[in-house]
């Protein structure tokens, strides 16, 4: 299986208080009124310009050692090699938000508009990992409806740069998925254009393999520990 999938903008709206905790402000701090309306107005410059597009292709095992491997420059206690060793199906996926919303983020900095600037570039980065959970959430559906999932499975999705997976892996990921299909291309750093993308693996296997604790040593260079929320929500699903 090899699909486009066009998200709907509805879908991958965050909320303001997303939003904010995106800028460093915590939920349980009541930001003020002029706080609020410029996430508001940025909110809508987002609904107004993201083109949100993804792209999904199954792959075999194999295939998916040969991207994971890449160029060689993975940490060699990465905990994406366990998982995915003892995993059952793959994907890999691309999405973006478009280029759209990325040169309008740029103008507004050039305009030394930096408040609206900011949370829109926040906005973006929400958006866009909502819509890589639209298609992980896309795919988990598939796996149902062809028998391939059960409640005893699990389903993550990881990307190179992050879990000690080396961000050059990017290469081999395009080369087998070719999103420029859907306009996303990438440069001799390994990194997207729109720059509000996302690529990476969908795994899918018993619950248990996806149990891992944040305490390797590339760990504490994440700022944002997100891995955390997703591994528990598989024991509610």
């Amino acid at each position: 299986m090899r699909k486009v999938l066009n998200i709907s903008i509805n879908d991958i709206i965050p909320s303001v208080k997303t939003v904010l905790r995106g800028q460093g402000i915590p939920p349980h701090v009541k930001p003020d009124e002029r706080m609020i309306r410029l996430t508001e107005e940025a909110i809508s410059i987002f609904q107004q310009k993201a083109k949100p597009i993804g792209l999904l292709s199954e792959i075999s095992k194999d295939e998916f050692t040969n991207v994971f491997v890449g160029d060689g420059r993975n940490e060699i206690d990465s905990p994406i090699e366990k998982i995915y060793k003892v995993s059952d199906e793959f994907a890999i996926f691309a999405v973006t938000v478009g280029e759209d919303i990325c040169s309008e983020i740029l103008s507004l900095f050039k305009r030394n508009d930096f408040a609206i600037g900011s949370l829109l570039d926040s906005t973006a980065s929400e958006g866009t990992e909502m819509a890589a959970q639209v298609i992980e959430d896309f795919y988990k559906k598939q796996l149902v409806k062809s028998g391939h999932f059960s409640k005893i499975k699990g389903i993550l999705r990881f990307s190179p740069g992050y879990c000690g997976w080396h961000i050059s892996a990017q290469k081999k990921l395009f080369q087998i998925l070719h999103p420029e299909d859907i306009v996303i291309t990438l440069n001799a750093s390994f990194l997207m254009q729109p720059l509000k993308s996302i690529s990476g693996v969908i795994i899918t296997g018993k619950k248990d393999i996806f149990e891992f604790e944040d305490t390797f040593s590339f760990c504490k260079d994440c700022s944002t520990h997100t891995c955390r929320d997703r591994i528990d929500s598989l024991s509610a699903n």
